[in-house]
């Protein structure tokens, strides 16, 4: 009878185990929130379930896009209201461009359609809710790390009536001269926001917004809101 283990390469036999043991490698995870008891919570469900590992928690943005690209991390837990000037959505969008392998998913409080659409377009591939219970936030981690895009059930709702009642703008080189930050700004102007009410929503400050929107003037050779929105999304 043949002994096939003997004719079986020793690198072949090497190789083998060593996938085996990635495979069974824990799920290497950062935590990026602001408040100090939330990431600490995070960091002990995490670390005190067999199979995950929380490598580190970062408390802003500025933080993560520093020392993340550094670390070898396969989930990311993302707040959205960070302090700073960067928000938890536009962190997934620098990061994710950097680190194209890490799965993000946003743990956050809010619950609005625009910040559910702005995070999975920023590169999120998961959307939960901070009251998720613990059991469900480590499936989270597990479903995104083997390929999913896990939601709490309200934010899926919510995602499957914005893209049913959505009218996307008509793309054109209008648009296309445009930053996505001034995208996002356009689109808030769309919906009658005020500019004090956009700031609020992007967490940053109204002289920002002001900034942005002549921006978005300039660009476009317009001089009013009417005038920047005709000529966006109705080519005029």
């Amino acid at each position: 009878m043949c002994n096939c283990a003997a004719i079986i390469p020793k690198v072949f036999l090497q190789s083998v185990m060593l996938i085996s043991i990635q495979l069974m490698g824990n799920i290497r995870v950062a935590v990026i929130e602001d408040q100090l008891q939330t990431r600490q919570m995070l960091s002990i469900l995490i670390n005190g379930n067999e199979g995950f590992e929380c490598v580190a928690a970062f408390d802003s943005a500025e933080n993560a896009i520093t020392n993340l690209p550094q670390l070898n991390i396969n989930v990311a837990l993302m707040d959205i209201h960070m302090p700073g000037g960067m928000t938890g959505i536009e962190c997934v969008r620098t990061l994710k461009s950097v680190c194209p392998s890490v799965e993000f998913i946003m743990c956050t409080s809010l619950e609005d359609s625009d910040n559910i659409y702005n995070a999975l377009q920023a590169g999120a591939t998961g959307y939960i809710t901070k009251s998720t219970p613990p059991e469900k936030i480590l499936e989270a981690i597990t479903d995104a790390h083997n390929g999913g895009s896990p939601m709490s059930s309200q934010i899926a709702r919510k995602v499957i009536g914005y893209f049913f009642t959505a009218k996307p703008p008509r793309e054109n080189a209008e648009l296309e001269k445009l930053s996505v930050r001034e995208q996002e700004i356009l689109h808030y102007l769309s919906k009658g926001y005020r500019y004090k009410e956009i700031a609020t929503m992007l967490f940053v400050s109204v002289e920002t917004v002001r900034k942005h929107i002549h921006n978005i003037y300039e660009k476009l050779q317009v001089n009013s809101r009417t005038d920047a929105l005709n000529k966006v999304f109705a080519g005029k």
